[in-house]
């Protein structure tokens, strides 16, 4: 890759040198770490728009004018009148919208690999009085509507739970996109069976930079009805958008917010790094960053022999075959990565802030360690 990812940025985008392994810890470790985009800062222009909102006193509650703005930026962004919450993580975000477009006797279509399945600690279920998930394979994470066809028609008395949402997750947990014409086909399949469309978009903004479309073209253009916008792993402290694209599925939903907990006092500070992601353009030039350090990490990584993919990069996250005891001696080397993939599977995610250094000095230390684990044990 030519050039340097951060190259050129002098306003402090580019953060501290790599760690010199002295164990020293601030605010943060030194060095940025690749087993999740949760684990990086604020970016500037967040951090500029919270100091800027913490000037003064505003009315509570998102009566503030932050709140409103941010508000108008979103529907700016998505080039459609919808109406927008802001909840202070995903979890939350998922569970409320899913909650809000079925009843308690409904199902909901998702993957079995799902973040809304595997890792919200049954949120879902517990916020929506008990909605039944619906587990569908597909390949690469993503649903096939041939799939969603089998599941809706399996049966159709009154003692099956019957199907109401499709929930779909853009980019998918193992870091796949759905194209346009797959989500038009998810779309026709959900209209033929009469069910609401749900898009966790955790990293929804990657999507966009990896795809290069306009959001409208992957949303309520293609049928979605309520997007979850992913904020926290995009640059900001936490955060996350809940946009209903079909309106009437967000009457009274200010209630669920306030029920679940999810209705900040002081919600300018939910809203005001919004506006510094939104106004800037950071958010889309953020997941730009992040998607060209993951390619840049898979550049390095397509170069060692022997290393195995376990499928092709298409954001911001490399999925490869570890050997337990590499994993284990990287981990020892004090980096940080999740194996949750399965037996021998590792998922090294990039950040707004990963830079080339970072990634060649994993490289170097996985190189090492693969060097170490082939060499025959002494006699």
């Amino acid at each position: 890759m030519a050039g340097s990812i951060v190259a050129g940025l002098s306003d402090g985008r580019a953060t501290r040198d790599f760690d010199k392994g002295d164990g020293r810890m601030g605010a943060g470790s030194d060095r940025r770490q690749f087993a999740s985009d949760n684990y990086s800062g604020i970016c500037p222009e967040v951090w500029d728009a919270m100091a800027r909102a913490n000037s003064g006193h505003a009315p509570a509650y998102g009566n503030d004018a932050w709140t409103a703005h941010a508000k108008r930026l979103i529907r700016d962004i998505f080039e459609v009148d919808c109406e927008v919450f802001f909840a202070f993580n995903g979890t939350a975000a998922n569970a409320l919208a899913l909650a809000s477009m079925c009843q308690s006797y409904h199902s909901i279509l998702c993957h079995e690999l799902s973040h809304v399945e595997t890792d919200e600690c049954g949120a879902p279920e517990f916020f929506s009085n008990g909605t039944k998930l619906l587990l569908v394979p597909g390949e690469g994470g993503r649903i096939d509507p041939a799939s969603v066809a089998t599941w809706v028609t399996k049966r159709a008395d009154i003692h099956y739970p019957k199907p109401r949402v499709l929930t779909i997750t853009q980019p998918t947990e193992l870091g796949t996109l759905y194209t346009i014409p797959e989500l038009q086909a998810l779309f026709e399949m959900a209209r033929r069976y009469d069910l609401k469309v749900h898009m966790d978009g955790a990293r929804f903004a990657n999507a966009v930079a990896a795809l290069g479309v306009a959001p409208k073209e992957i949303t309520w253009k293609v049928g979605v009805d309520v997007l979850c916008f992913g904020g926290t792993k995009n640059g900001m402290p936490i955060g996350e958008a809940i946009v209903f694209f079909k309106k009437s599925l967000a009457e009274e939903f200010a209630y669920r917010c306030k029920q679940a907990g999810q209705l900040a006092s002081k919600m300018r500070f939910l809203a005001a790094p919004w506006v510094g992601l939104l106004e800037s353009g950071a958010w889309l030039e953020n997941a730009r960053r992040a998607n060209a350090a993951a390619a840049y990490l898979e550049q390095k990584l397509a170069t060692i022999p022997g290393v195995e993919f376990l499928s092709t990069r298409q954001v911001n996250s490399v999925f490869l075959m570890l050997p337990p005891v590499v994993a284990d001696r990287l981990r020892e080397r004090g980096w940080q990565f999740y194996t949750f993939i399965g037996a021998g599977g590792a998922r090294f995610m990039c950040s707004w802030d990963t830079t080339e250094a970072d990634c060649d000095a994993l490289v170097a230390d996985l190189v090492e360690e693969l060097r170490q684990a082939a060499a025959p044990l002494p006699r």
